[in-house]
């Protein structure tokens, strides 16, 4: 396997831009995610990284080597696609190990590694079968083993996922981690869906509008959003955004009411600001003095997502326990953890840097 290295990579189509200007580095055995809505350039990085598009600057370097300008069939790279790209007179056995019969392998050979493959996705039992009656599950796998069995130096995954149902997706998550972690492949995924990406990601690279707002760790993008796109973009329920004054390097003002919040560690940037807080960062506390009215209440069993309206008309979201007693109409205290909150300006979004538990949030990276 193989480290990944983009720097400075740039796409256009014309006048419009779908890449700016990327740079990261994705070590050998990562699993990276290109994560984002629709048109954001995710897919588009991906392709460049494969050698299927061009890029119209920067450069792509694939454990160690320059690759900016090869053809796809020379980067040993291999890509599963969310559709599956399988011959379906074939049987599985013969789907999987085609790439390895294109190649004039010898047939021991592509009958170990094919079995190999099968043994690690658990589908030896399906050898033997047509693939065009197989469910769309074990034909996602049959699609991973037909990569696996290359051995190459990295594995592109295009939304793999994305023609599964729900359930089915949410099980598929768990067997790709597992898969990862037997095979320490270096891992590239593209996909839309925050749940897949933090649920499988060693690292995530948030894009917008073809830029990377964020790159970090699941935990460090969900604790500490760079940008008031990422935290609306990652939970569910997303952060809620407030309105804010600033009093002070640790003060703010919501709804009248002043807050402590983070110590901020450098000048602020912007005159207009909104205080970002978590749902499950919020408790409903009759003593506090930042009030709220009950607008609605969805019932999850454990838990309850408690829908507010603060007296200038903004709506939050609070995640408490499912036995805190609430009706549509009451009025109730709002404490927000201190600890937890972001500071962003409303002119270009990015957060305010200030210390929070003795690490410095992570600002947006613009190429």
């Amino acid at each position: 396997m193989a480290e990944i290295r983009v720097e400075q990579l740039h796409k256009s189509f014309g006048d419009f831009v779908a890449v700016r200007d990327s740079t990261f580095t994705i070590h050998d055995g990562e699993f990276f995610c290109l994560l984002g809505p629709s048109g954001c350039g995710k897919t588009t990085t991906m392709r460049m990284i494969a050698g299927l598009e061009l890029p119209t600057s920067g450069r792509i370097l694939l454990d160690g080597d320059d690759v900016t300008m090869q053809r796809a069939s020379h980067r040993d790279i291999a890509f599963v696609f969310q559709l599956f790209a399988l011959y379906p007179h074939m049987n599985v056995r013969s789907n999987i190990g085609f790439p390895l019969k294109s190649q004039g392998m010898a047939r021991s050979e592509i009958t170990r590694r094919v079995d190999e493959a099968a043994r690690i996705l658990r589908i030896s039992h399906l050898l033997d079968e047509r693939v065009s009656g197989l469910a769309s599950g074990d034909r996602q796998r049959v699609a991973l083993g037909r990569a696996i069995v290359r051995h190459p130096k990295a594995f592109l995954m295009d939304e793999p996922l994305g023609a599964l149902d729900a359930e089915f997706r949410h099980v598929m998550c768990g067997e790709l981690r597992a898969l990862h972690e037997r095979l320490h492949a270096t891992t590239v995924y593209v996909t839309h869906d925050q749940l897949e990406a933090m649920a499988m990601a060693d690292k995530i690279a948030v894009m917008n509008a073809g830029r990377i707002e964020q790159l970090a760790s699941p935990q460090e993008i969900y604790d500490r959003p760079a940008s008031i796109f990422v935290a609306d973009f990652i939970g569910s329920p997303a952060m809620n955004f407030l309105p804010a004054a600033l009093m002070g390097e640790d003060r703010v003002r919501v709804d009248g009411v002043e807050t402590a919040m983070p110590a901020l560690t450098q000048p602020v940037r912007g005159e207009s600001f909104v205080l970002g807080v978590r749902p499950e960062h919020i408790a409903l506390d009759d003593a506090a003095p930042l009030r709220a009215a009950v607008y609605g209440a969805e019932y999850l069993g454990t838990m309850q997502i408690v829908t507010l309206t603060l007296r200038d008309g903004t709506l939050l979201k609070a995640r408490v326990a499912s036995d805190v007693p609430v009706g549509v109409g009451d009025t109730v205290g709002l404490r927000l953890a201190t600890p937890r909150l972001s500071l962003f300006s409303r002119s270009d979004g990015v957060v305010q840097r200030s210390r929070l538990h003795g690490v410095f949030e992570a600002e947006a990276v613009h190429g």
